[in-house]
C-alpha cells in the first residue's frame, strides 16, 4: 500500500523555528512531525511512501534517506514551483498505479487508517476524505454531507455566519487512480477548492467518513504548544521517545541528571542531556536531545529543541527555543517567547511576552526585548575577549570553531613558520587542543607541542626560541564549564587588538590559506623546556639570600599545571616547604571549594608557624598570598606589597601599575624615589606598558595578584612571582606581616551600571564634556585625580556595562562618590534611549 507525504510547505506562521527547517521537521516530543506520521502509516499497513518537497527539501532527504532506516520505503517528489495540494500529488501521478493515501507531513494525529480504508473500499469510492468535529472550525475548511455520507459542499475557512457544520476536512484522503483525470500536469490545483468542487458537478460522489481519532494540525505557534500540551496529556497515540523513570517523566538514553534537581511529570527530556543542580523542569516541559541546563534554572510549560544551553538561575516560562541557543546566566523569558535557531541571549536578559526572536541573532547582557527581533542584532559580540577567546566548552567553542581559529592565526603568518601550543590537564582542552594544531598544519605551519604546561611555560618558550607565537588552551578558573583559548605573540604577551581584528576577519571570510600535501605543517614535542624554565628564573633570585633566610612556607597548588614546574624550582631555595594539592588534577580542580582551601591554607600557615602561604591559580599566571597571621591579602593588597619592596629594592625602579589603583600604591613607590607610570587596565594593557616603556619597565603590578618580571617574561607569572617575593624580602631582611602591616588603609570602591552598546559612546562623551576646567587622565577610560580622591569611568570592551572605581579619604565617600556617578551615567542612559525612541 503506497501513501503520498506533502511535505512542501514553507511554514511561515511558525517562523522563526522554520526560518531554518521546513516545517514536518519541527519536533513534537523530541521527534520530527513527519516522523510520527511515517509511524502511524507503517502501523496502518503502508510499506511505501512518496514524500513532496520543496522547501529545504535536502533537511528532509537527509534525514530520512531511502527510509530503510525506518522501516518504510521512501521516494520524493520535488516541486520547483508550489502546485497546490492536488498539483503536488499529481506529480507522483506515475508511481501511483492503486489505490494510495494523502496526508500531510506536518499534522499530529493517531486516526485509524485501517477504519477509513476499509470505509473507502466498502463504498468503492473513488475519494474518501477523513472528517473531524472541531469546536472551532473557523480556521479550517468546513464539509458538509448528505445523508448517504457523501460530501454535498465544501467551504474554506468560512465565519460563524457561514458555519453549517463542526465537520472539518483534515487533507487525509484515499483516493483512485482515477482522480488523475481532474488534476492536470503542470497545473496548481487544490482538492477542496478545485479537483473535488469539479467531481460533485460531474456527479462523482465522494465519501466522507467523520473519524474519532486526535487531530492536529500543526500550522502555528499556539498550535505547536498545544500538540506537545496534548502529547504529554496522553489525548494523542504516539510513541514517546526515552525510558518513563516515574509517572510522566521519559528520560533518554545517556542523560545525567543532578540528585537536586526536582522533576515534576509530565515531561520528556532527551538523550544525553544534562540537568544540573537544583534545576526545576515543570510539568508540560520537552528538553531536546544534548541539551545543558545549569544550576537552578527552571523550565515551565517550554518546548526546547535540541543542543541547547539554558545558563544557571535562568527562568524560562512557556516559551520555545529552536536548537543550538545560548542563553546564559539568569536569562527570563515570558509566555509566547519563541527563539529560532542558533541565538545568543547574554546574562540577565529579559524577554517579555510574545516576543519572537529570529535565528541567529544576539541579545545583550541585561537587556530588556519588549519587541521582536526579526532583522537587526541588540548586541554585538567578538571572538576575541578581554581574556582571549572564551565560551563554553563545546557550546561556544567547539573543536569546528578552533580549527577554524587556527587556520585564521595561521594564515596571518608566513608558511613553514612555527606555533607554540600547550594546554591544562582538563579532557576539553585536550581536544580543542588539537582541532587547534591540526587547523595550524593545514595552512602550512609547524607546532612546537608543550602538552600540558602553564602559560608562562608557553610564553617563555615562545619568547626564547624561534617560534612567531603561542596557543594556550584551558578551562576558566572562575567557570569550570567555560574554555579560554589564549593567542601569543611572538614576543610573549597576549595578542595585540590590531591582530586580534585581522584573525577575526580571516575568520569571518574564511580566508585560509590552501597549500600543497607537502607543505602541511609538522608536529614537534620540545624537550626539556621545563629544565630551561626552571634554570632561567633561578638566575633571577637571589639565591645566597634566600637560603640564608630558610623560609618556611605553605603552597597550596591548586591543582594546577605549576605543580610540574615548580617543585623543582623550590627545591634549589631551601628552606621547609609544605605543599597541598601538589598536582594537576581538573576534576579535583572544578569540584574544590575556593573558600575553603583559603581557609585552610590560612590554618596551616598559622599552625605551621611558617612565614607565609601562597595559592597558585591553576593558570600558574595569578597568586593569592597569606601572612604569617593568617590574613589572606586581597590583590590591592599584594600590589602595594610587591611595588613598595621593589621601589626599596631598586630605588630607581620604573614600575608600571594600571590606572585605578590605589593611592597606597604611589605612595610606596615614590617612598623610596621610584618612579610610577600608568598603563591601561587589561591584562594586555600592562603587557604592552611593559615592553614599550621608555627604557623598559623593571615591574608591573596588576590589581588581581598578576605581577610580570620583564627581565624574566613579560607575562604574568605566578612561580615567578614568588620566587621574586623571597628574593625582595631576603635582600630588604623584611617579614611579610611587617609590610601587610605598613600598607596604608585601601579604600577603593567599585560598581557597575547597565549600559547598552549604542549608549557608551554618549556616556562616556558627556562624561568627559561635563568635566569643564578639570584635567582627565585618559589612558583608559576617563579618570579624575584630586587631592581628596579619584574616580574611574571605563565601559566595558565585551558586556553592556560601564565600570566606576573610586578612592576618598573614607570608605564612605568612596560609596558615595561612585553612588552619584551611578545616577549621572544611568540618566543619560535613560536620556539617550528616550531620544533614539
Amino acid at each position: 500500500m503506497k501513501a503520498v507525504i506533502m511535505a512542501g510547505g514553507e511554514g511561515s506562521r511558525l517562523r522563526p523555528l522554520t526560518a531554518t527547517a521546513p516545517k514536518p521537521m519541527l519536533p513534537v516530543g523530541n521527534v520530527p512531525m513527519l516522523a510520527h506520521v511515517l509511524e502511524l502509516l507503517k502501523k496502518h499497513g503502508f510499506d511505501e511512501v512518496i514524500i513532496t518537497v520543496a522547501f529545504m527539501a535536502n533537511a528532509i532527504r537527509t534525514y530520512f534517506g531511502d527510509g530503510s532506516e525506518f522501516g518504510i520505503r521512501i521516494s520524493y517528489a520535488n516541486e520547483d514551483s508550489p502546485l497546490g495540494t492536488a498539483g503536488s500529488v499529481g506529480n507522483c501521478r506515475e508511481q501511483l498505479d492503486s489505490t494510495f493515501l494523502v496526508i500531510s507531513g506536518d499534522v499530529i494525529t493517531d486516526i485509524n487508517l485501517t477504519d477509513l480504508l476499509r470505509f473507502h473500499a466498502d463504498n468503492r469510492a473513488v475519494a474518501t476524505i477523513a472528517l473531524k468535529s472541531m469546536e472551532n472550525p473557523l480556521e479550517f475548511g468546513i464539509v458538509t454531507t448528505n445523508e448517504d455520507g457523501t460530501v454535498g459542499r465544501f467551504l474554506e475557512k468560512p465565519t460563524w455566519g457561514q458555519v453549517f457544520s463542526d465537520t472539518i476536512n483534515t487533507g487525509i484522503y484515499v483516493l483512485e487512480p482515477e482522480i488523475f483525470q481532474y488534476i492536470p500536469e503542470g497545473k496548481v490545483l487544490d482538492f477542496s477548492q478545485d479537483v473535488f468542487p469539479r467531481m460533485i458537478d460531474d456527479s462523482i460522489s465522494i465519501h466522507a467518513l467523520v473519524c474519532d481519532g486526535y487531530w492536529e494540525d500543526v500550522g502555528t505557534l499556539e498550535a505547536y504548544l498545544r500538540a506537545h500540551h496534548d502529547l504529554l496529556s496522553y489525548k494523542v497515540e504516539l510513541a514517546i521517545p526515552g525510558f518513563m523513570v516515574d509517572k510522566g517523566i521519559y528520560v533518554g538514553d545517556g542523560t545525567e541528571i543532578h540528585p537536586s534537581a526536582t522533576l515534576e511529570g509530565p515531561i520528556i527530556i532527551g538523550d544525553n542531556c544534562r540537568i544540573g543542580a537544583e534545576v526545576r523542569i515543570k510539568p508540560f516541559s520537552v528538553i531536546g536531545s544534548n541539551t545543558r541546563i545549569s544550576k537552578s534554572a527552571e523550565i515551565d510549560r517550554s518546548v526546547i529543541h535540541e543542543n541547547v544551553y539554558i545558563g544557571e538561575a535562568g527562568k524560562i516560562r512557556g516559551t520555545v527555543i529552536g536548537k543550538a541557543c545560548d542563553l546564559r546566566r539568569s536569562v527570563h523569558t515570558e509566555d509566547g517567547v519563541v527563539f529560532g535557531a542558533d541565538c545568543y541571549v547574554g546574562d540577565g536578559a529579559q524577554i517579555f511576552s510574545n516576543v519572537k526572536v529570529y535565528p541567529s541573532k544576539t541579545v545583550q547582557s541585561g537587556a530588556t526585548v519588549l519587541t521582536s527581533i526579526v532583522w537587526e542584532s541588540k548586541g554585538t559580540r567578538s571572538v576575541f575577549s578581554a581574556s582571549g577567546v572564551s565560551g563554553i566548552a563545546n557550546v561556544d567553542i567547539g573543536p569546528e570553531l578552533a580549527l577554524r581559529l587556527a587556520m585564521a592565526f595561521g594564515s596571518t603568518l608566513k608558511p613553514g613558520a612555527t606555533i607554540t601550543t600547550s594546554r591544562d590537564s582538563s579532557r576539553a582542552a585536550r581536544v580543542l587542543k588539537r582541532a587547534l594544531m591540526v587547523g595550524l598544519n593545514a595552512v602550512g605551519v609547524d607546532v612546537a607541542d608543550l602538552e600540558v604546561a602553564s602559560l608562562p611555560a608557553l610564553r617563555f618558550h615562545v619568547r626564547n626560541t624561534p617560534s612567531k607565537g603561542g596557543i594556550a588552551v584551558g578551562l576558566d578558573p572562575n567557570d569550570p564549564e567555560s574554555i579560554i583559548i589564549r593567542f601569543i605573540d611572538e614576543v610573549g604577551i597576549d595578542l595585540d587588538e590590531a591582530s586580534q581584528r585581522k584573525i577575526e576577519r580571516a575568520l569571518a571570510r574564511e580566508d585560509f590559506r590552501n597549500v600543497l600535501s607537502s607543505e602541511i605543517g609538522e608536529i614537534e614535542f620540545p624537550a626539556r623546556n621545563t629544565e630551561f624554565y626552571t634554570q632561567s628564573l633561578l638566575e633571577q633570585a637571589e639565591l645566597i639570600q634566600i637560603r640564608k633566610r630558610n623560609f618556611k612556607l605553605v603552597i597550596d597548588y591548586g591543582y594546577g599545571v605549576s605543580s610540574y614546574i615548580l617543585p623543582s624550582v623550590l627545591s634549589k631555595l631551601g628552606g621547609d616547604i609544605l605543599g597541598i594539592n601538589p598536582f594537576s588534577s581538573t576534576k579535583r580542580m572544578v569540584e574544590a571549594d575556593v573558600v575553603a582551601n583559603m581557609k585552610r591554607l590560612s590554618e596551616l600557615v598559622v599552625t605551621s608557624r611558617s612565614d607565609f602561604g601562597i595559592f597558585l591559580d591553576p593558570t600558574g599566571e595569578r597568586i593569592t598570598l597569606v601572612d604569617r597571621s593568617g590574613r589572606e591579602l586581597s590583590g590591592y593588597e599584594a600590589q602595594v606589597v610587591f611595588s613598595r619592596l621593589e621601589a626599596q629594592a631598586n630605588r630607581a625602579a620604573q614600575i608600571v601599575i594600571p590606572v585605578g589603583s590605589p593611592r597606597a600604591v604611589t605612595q610606596a613607590i615614590k617612598r623610596f624615589g621610584a618612579s610610577a607610570f600608568l598603563s591601561k587596565r587589561g591584562s594586555s594593557g600592562i603587557t604592552e606598558a611593559v615592553i614599550w616603556q621608555n627604557g623598559g619597565a623593571d615591574f608591573a603590578a596588576g590589581t588581581y595578584g598578576n605581577f610580570v618580571f620583564p627581565k624574566f617574561l613579560p607575562g604574568f607569572d605566578g612561580c615567578a612571582a614568588l620566587v621574586q617575593l623571597l628574593s625582595l624580602l631576603a635582600v630588604t631582611n623584611l617579614d611579610l606581616s611587617d609590610v601587610v602591616n605598613e600598607i596604608d588603609p585601601i579604600r577603593v570602591v567599585h560598581d557597575s551600571v547597565s549600559t547598552p552598546w549604542e549608549s557608551k559612546g554618549i556616556v562616556m562623551r558627556i562624561m568627559l564634556e561635563n568635566l569643564g576646567d578639570v584635567d582627565p587622565i585618559l589612558i583608559d577610560g576617563i579618570c579624575v585625580d584630586e587631592e581628596h580622591g579619584w574616580y574611574l569611568v571605563v565601559p566595558d570592551p565585551v558586556d553592556p556595562v560601564t565600570h566606576i572605581w573610586a578612592e576618598e579619604e573614607s570608605e564612605l565617600d568612596s560609596i558615595a562618590t561612585v553612588g552619584r556617578l551611578r545616577e549621572r551615567i544611568s540618566a543619560i542612559v535613560r536620556d539617550s534611549g528616550a531620544s533614539r525612541s
